[in-house]
């Protein structure tokens, strides 16, 4: 199959198909005359790499692609998975206990704002569970409305 045809299978656009060529990232690709001939295994290649980016991996982080038919390009790419996947749990971890600190935030907001008092560092430390945490900006502006009394947007 020729370029345009393999970027509409792949929904990629045939200037990103010869980037990936250039990259290395398509293995040596047939020609016949000037044209270049893909394959189905192009095609596999192709959604992978699209797949890859659109989980955020770097065309720099694919290069071991082309030998992705071995057990070593195979070994590869399960290892850049694996990293991805604990750089996203630390990501995670981080991202929930800054969830944690805002929820903490906006409790002593609320508690701030029972008792008439000014936000200031330990001006209103009373006793007093942390709020649940706000998981949408709806939730947010709802308990912001509704709790500091003022209009939500």
């Amino acid at each position: 199959m020729r370029i345009g045809e393999l970027a509409h299978r792949t929904g990629a656009t045939p200037k990103a198909v010869r980037l990936y060529e250039s990259r290395g990232l398509l293995g040596t690709v047939a020609r016949a005359g000037s044209y270049r001939r893909y394959s189905g295994a192009d095609v596999a290649r192709v959604q992978m790499i699209r797949r890859a980016q659109a989980l955020g991996f770097r065309l720099s982080e694919l290069q071991g692609l082309p030998d992705i038919d071995t057990a070593d390009g195979w070994e590869r790419v399960a290892r850049l998975v694996a990293d991805r996947r604990a750089a996203v749990a630390q990501e995670l971890a981080r991202l929930t206990a800054l969830d944690t600190m805002l929820a903490e935030l906006q409790a002593e907001l609320h508690r701030c704002d029972a008792q008439g008092l000014p936000v200031a560092p330990d001006a209103c430390a009373a006793a007093g569970a942390v709020a649940p945490p706000v998981r949408n900006p709806a939730q947010f502006h709802a308990a912001a409305a509704t709790d500091l009394k003022i209009a939500a947007p």
